[in-house]
């Protein structure tokens, strides 16, 4: 199961990655407007850096239930200083969580190495093209709708979201090979709260073998997400632990990247459940 993109080459069979949540916007869910400053953002990514993460994914564009578009000259503006002031830093690769080609691309330009598409593609034509001709690694996701409306009263066909989830992403993934992506480039994201209820995130959670079976690796987005704390009321707002034992549980079942707020909890459960379960 090997990822290669860019001169990196990650075998994620071997070992699987997390995956850590920068946010450069004014009104992302957890941490909205706690790293707006290219300085502070880029202090904090090396902190993740420090608590386990090896990948950085960075985005200038909050994509929470109810949030409103921004214009990629803001979006810009608000990621590639803080791309720029991290490779100064690290070689680890970055992720640029964008629907918007000319946001991507910019950030490509600033040391990027890896596009995370909550459109998978389909929200800007010339993301196709970019995603092709960058050689990037490729991040696509499923999501319902858009973030405006996409938590307002989710359903399914026949009431099974893991059959409607496995064709979007086995259709998508065709797709970019189709536009020139090289296969090994890209990971599928079956979108955890992106237009789904608990009970869809829990049964694309319990079905990953099926969304696995598509053929690429699998990162799933779960960190600090509402449905986690669902089932207990005693449950903090950041929902740290239910959030570890999903990192855990999905990795038995095939998941290899992790995307989340908190890297050192996760990656210290993370090795512990591989040294114990794999054979």
């Amino acid at each position: 199961m090997i990822w290669r993109f860019r001169g990196h080459e990650f075998d994620l069979s071997a070992r699987s990655l997390i995956v850590g949540i920068l946010n450069a916007t004014p009104d992302s869910f957890s941490d909205g407007g706690a790293f707006l400053d290219p300085e502070s953002a880029c202090a904090h990514g090396m902190s993740l850096l420090a608590d386990g993460a090896q990948i950085l994914d960075i985005g200038g564009e909050s994509t929470r239930p109810g949030a409103i578009p921004v214009t990629a000259e803001e979006e810009m503006s608000r990621i590639v200083p803080v791309i720029r002031k991290l490779r100064g830093k690290t070689s680890v690769p970055i992720s640029i969580d964008t629907s918007k080609a000319v946001v991507a691309e910019a950030a490509l330009r600033a040391g990027a190495d890896i596009i995370n598409d909550v459109t998978a593609l389909r929200g800007d034509p010339g993301m196709q093209s970019l995603a092709k001709k960058s050689e990037a690694g490729l991040i696509l996701m499923h999501m319902q709708g858009n973030p405006e409306t996409m938590q307002q009263n989710p359903s399914y066909p026949n009431d099974d979201v893991v059959e409607s989830v496995a064709k979007f992403l086995s259709a998508r993934r065709d797709a970019a090979i189709g536009f020139g992506v090289d296969s090994a480039a890209i990971i599928l994201d079956p979108g955890l709260g992106f237009g789904k209820t608990v009970e869809h995130n829990l049964a694309l959670i319990r079905n990953l073998p099926r969304l696995i079976d598509i053929g690429s690796p699998m990162m799933i987005g779960h960190s600090r997400k509402s449905f986690l704390g669902s089932f207990d009321k005693k449950v903090g707002g950041k929902r740290i632990w239910p959030g570890v034992a999903v990192t855990c549980l999905a990795w038995q079942l095939g998941a290899r990247l992790f995307r989340v707020h908190d890297p050192l909890p996760h990656l210290e459960a993370l090795r512990m459940t591989e040294a114990v379960l794999r054979t």
